[in-house]
């Protein structure tokens, strides 16, 4: 404990993503147990300043909070690289690669992991006619927390009519049916798979506000998809180059057994908040939230 009260840790929260709130959550919840486990902790809100921040606050370690663009997919990290503070969670190339849907799925489909097709089109492209057989979704390529997402119904005559703030590259993707699954994996270990329950879409209100969603773990489902489930998020992990910690997303067709076990996306910055699936798995496996926040500043880093 002695060693961990002279370790001054940055949570690094906030930022100027879409995800903002949601990582003001995290991060003050991931500083206060921080704190209870013996370290000596500041909060750094990431604005333009940050750099002179962090050079001010002279950190031994940055827990990274921050989630959505600039946080979790390459770029605050290559800024920490370049300081040579130790960070946690993934690298640049791992953060900056999952965080590309586009791009995670070519990886995925490299290393043998079940997907559903999709395609990267322009915005307007997608908005003048049907770039896939409807049902398929249609959502932002570097977003996350489901930010953005649209559901072109099976038997709909027109494409969506996307918002302005929509990017210009967009994914469209076969609608997966089915149950939502998810694992996380910490280390080596792929921990319990959670089964998220809704009343509609898993949406951002879903996924953040009280009651938004139910979660049912460790999930009632058949044994070999359990495994599955955990092998591929390990595969997943592996594939992408992430360390520490990651959370990958399913979705499972019952009528078409392992084989309708498809994965969504892999989380380099799964959420820490109070309705957040990963606190809860490691909670699942005896790991504490203080115990979980501690294992990553243990592992924090440089080139990662």
């Amino acid at each position: 404990m002695s060693g961990r009260a002279s370790t001054h840790v940055v949570v690094l929260l906030g930022g100027p993503s879409s995800e903002r709130e949601v990582s003001l959550s995290t991060g003050q919840g991931c500083a206060e147990v921080l704190r209870g486990e013996g370290y000596r902790v500041s909060l750094l809100d990431a604005g333009t300043e940050v750099v002179a921040e962090l050079q001010r606050l002279q950190p031994d370690v940055v827990f990274n909070a921050l989630h959505g663009r600039w946080g979790e997919d390459g770029c605050v990290q290559g800024l920490l690289e370049w300081l040579r503070i130790p960070y946690t969670h993934s690298g640049v190339l791992a953060s900056a690669t999952a965080m590309d849907k586009g791009r995670t799925k070519d990886i995925y489909r490299a290393h043998g992991l079940p997907i559903v097709e999709s395609r990267i089109v322009s915005r307007d492209a997608a908005m003048s006619a049907h770039v896939l057989p409807p049902p398929y979704v249609v959502k932002p390529v570097n977003e996350g927390s489901s930010v953005g997402i649209y559901i072109v119904a099976e038997g709909a005559n027109t494409p969506p009519h996307l918002a302005e703030t929509m990017p210009q590259q967009v994914m469209v993707e076969t609608y997966a049916p089915g149950r939502e699954l998810t694992c996380t994996v910490l280390g080596d270990s792929a921990l319990t798979v959670t089964e998220i329950l809704t009343d509609g879409w898993y949406d951002y209100e879903a996924k953040y506000a009280a009651g938004g969603s139910r979660h049912v773990l460790p999930a009632d489902v058949p044994a070999e998809i359990f495994a599955a489930c955990q092998d591929y998020a390990l595969r997943a992990h592996a594939a992408l180059g992430c360390r520490s910690i990651s959370r990958t997303d399913f979705r499972w067709d019952v009528a078409r057994g392992v084989d309708g076990l498809i994965l969504l996306e892999t989380n380099t910055q799964p959420g820490m908040t109070p309705t957040s699936l990963t606190p809860e798995q490691a909670a699942h496996a005896g790991i504490t939230f203080g115990q979980l926040c501690a294992r990553l500043v243990e592992d924090a880093s440089c080139n990662r």
